[in-house]
């Protein structure tokens, strides 16, 4: 329907979307203008209300968790990927009980994975935990969030390595992809909240070098 709509009709469809809450064609139809752009509603910030308790609660940037859960599901509650990832954070069932049981989540049953606050009070827990065995550095929680914390540590280079050379070169394409684009979309997260303005290079920093880090299990 949209093929041949120019910007403004683009817009307008996104915006239709987004009132229905189908944020992933809101962000799509928003991302194929070509001069009119419209970067709130690229960068779409629901639930907030929800995610702020959780973020807060374990001490997490806003903006990061944002632009992981717009590359993860596009804002979609209910998604489900082909592997049985689920919900807003893409947790599979295992991760998912697992940490149900670290929470006291009390009466925990697998179809709750998909309900908003529970999708999202499960995944910043897990992503903090993710978080604090990889050095508390974004990027490699990013990686390890995609593809497991054992190869983000292997990645890992014996010398200091800035975190954009690191992305670069993860072997995996969807991985390397997803970093970079998970961190992207946390620098326009990151300023659409009015948060201090900083480069993305600043904000993804230096990976420490393997030899020096005592890797937690």
């Amino acid at each position: 329907t949209i093929r041949n709509f120019d910007d403004k009709q683009l817009l307008a469809a996104a915006e239709f979307a987004r009132r229905s809450e189908i944020y992933d064609r809101a962000i799509n139809t928003a991302d194929r203008t070509r001069e009119v752009h419209d970067f709130g509603m690229r960068y779409l910030a629901p639930y907030r209300d929800v995610m702020k308790g959780y973020v807060g609660q374990q001490q997490l940037d806003e903006a990061w968790v944002y632009g992981l859960i717009r590359q993860e599901s596009r804002f979609i509650a209910d998604v489900k990927s082909s592997a049985g990832a689920m919900g807003l954070m893409q947790l599979m069932p295992a991760t998912a009980r697992w940490v149900a049981q670290k929470v006291g989540l009390r009466d925990y049953r697998p179809t709750q994975t998909t309900h908003v606050e529970t999708n999202i009070n499960l995944g910043t827990w897990y992503l903090k935990h993710v978080l604090e065995t990889l050095d508390n550095h974004p990027v490699l929680a990013s990686a390890a969030y995609n593809a497991g914390p054992g190869r983000a540590r292997a990645w890992r280079a014996e010398q200091p390595m800035d975190a954009a050379i690191y992305a670069e070169s993860i072997p995996f394409n969807e991985t390397r992809d997803y970093v970079k684009k998970v961190m992207s979309n946390a620098s326009y997260y990151s300023q659409q909240f009015g948060q201090t303005l900083r480069s993305l290079k600043d904000r993804i920093g230096v990976i420490a070098p393997r030899s020096r880090v005592v890797e937690k299990p």
